[in-house]
């Protein structure tokens, strides 16, 4: 992720960062509205990036735990497995935001 890695944030972190943001976007698209809007946001201070993912969709995200043969439903096990803090909050319009924070290497 360009935005990313142009604040400094390279290697391992910026990899997960990609990942994750990858998983939230896809979900974000695969299960809101087909006209729906996708906002992505992000924050990067010294020790943490944050990344949020808004959508109009109005289901509420869960971690799932499919079966090893089944294609997918592994997206919020992993951005729970990786990151180091994750949640939603809910709009009074309907939508929803995803988010993850990723703590900084040292």
């Amino acid at each position: 992720m360009r935005a990313i890695a142009a604040e400094g944030v390279v290697g391992s972190n910026n990899q997960v960062i990609e990942l994750l943001t990858g998983e939230l976007v896809s979900n974000a698209v695969v299960h809101g509205p087909a006209d729906g809007e996708v906002l992505v946001g992000l924050r990067v201070d010294r020790r943490t990036v944050r990344v949020s993912v808004r959508d109009t969709g109005q289901g509420r995200p869960r971690v799932r735990h499919p079966e090893p043969t089944a294609p997918s439903g592994r997206g919020l096990a992993l951005v729970e497995a990786l990151s180091s803090a994750w949640g939603t909050a809910t709009h009074a319009d309907g939508g929803k935001t995803v988010w993850f924070d990723v703590e900084l290497d040292d």
